[in-house]
């Protein structure tokens, strides 16, 4: 089985808010606690776009890191997401980060920009240069304009702090080269590449379907190392349902994974804006999908409570 410094299966956290919109620093520490005790989750991603960090200040960002490494010690990975559009912000997230206690950083190719490839990977570079926790790279094209080209992988993974990627290019055939060719740790990034990018040699998930479901999830990736891959394949055609609702139903996941997280009496709170809350009917499906999900694989009623 592969080993990372991040974990395996990892979970994109939301960021819970009270009522009044602020922070919930109690909040985030029951859901990491909750998330890494029995979801499922020996990694967590935080201050990534689940956790809403277009809209939560760098000093937000840091307080979340602190509270949520208090909550759960050296019991799970945290990874904080320190991406921007700007190389010396970042610089100065990452720095932050780690000063709070994340063991690494996540790092998302400048977005709008659109810099040439070689200034790509310098702006990870120089990322990594500048702290002493091992850098997860996020390739994202669809959000960012530019995607991180295999050959620039090849040549970032010779940087001793650079040990992962979150892989939402949808490229199967390119991150299975990459993954052949250097020892960086891929994830899944997007929920439907879960168990294909395992099969290639992937490590594990970044999940934002996690933050409800996560036993599931981790359990296709278990099956599958035991060599089950039957019922690895029904665990993960179950949760396709679920995972569908949530995240290619045209609202964000962090909107529906609040929604359920609600719904079911977790820490979350309310999405800050420009996103809205979901419509009680849509929370109605995505609790209807998730009962199912969960009910399908229980063996034991309190398992995954």
């Amino acid at each position: 089985m592969p080993t990372s410094p991040f974990g395996r299966t990892v979970c994109a956290m939301v960021t819970p808010f009270a009522p009044d919109g602020g922070l919930d620093l109690d909040g985030a520490q029951q859901l990491a606690d909750h998330l890494v005790t029995r979801g499922g989750c020996d990694g967590l991603v935080l201050n990534g776009t689940t956790g809403e960090s277009p809209t939560t200040s760098a000093a937000e960002k840091t307080a979340l890191v602190t509270a949520v490494a208090e909550a759960v010690g050296d019991r799970a990975r945290i990874t904080a997401g320190v991406g921007s559009a700007d190389t010396r912000q970042t610089v100065e997230l990452a720095r932050a980060a780690e000063a709070a206690g994340a063991h690494g950083v996540l790092v998302v190719t400048p977005y709008y920009s659109r810099p040439p490839q070689e200034d790509v990977a310098e702006h990870f570079r120089t990322v990594a240069d500048a702290v002493g926790v091992p850098v997860m790279l996020y390739d994202i094209p669809a959000r960012t304009g530019t995607r991180i080209e295999p050959d620039t992988m090849l040549r970032l993974a010779e940087h001793p702090r650079i040990a992962g990627v979150k892989d939402c290019a949808n490229d199967l055939l390119g991150s299975a080269k990459v993954i052949a060719a250097t020892g960086l740790a891929y994830y899944a990034g997007s929920e439907e590449l879960n168990l294909p990018l395992r099969a290639v040699g992937g490590t594990g998930y970044v999940s934002t379907v996690a933050n409800v479901a996560g036993p599931v999830l981790a359990a296709a990736l278990d099956a599958f190392d035991l060599g089950r891959t039957a019922e690895a394949t029904a665990l993960n055609q179950r949760a396709l349902p679920l995972i569908e609702l949530m995240m290619a139903a045209g609202l964000p996941g962090t909107v529906t994974a609040k929604a359920l997280l609600g719904a079911l009496g977790l820490p979350g709170g309310p999405v800050r804006s420009p996103l809205r809350a979901a419509f009680p009917d849509r929370t109605k499906a995505l609790l209807e999908a998730y009962e199912s999900t969960i009910a399908g694989r229980l063996r034991t009623p309190t398992k995954w409570a």
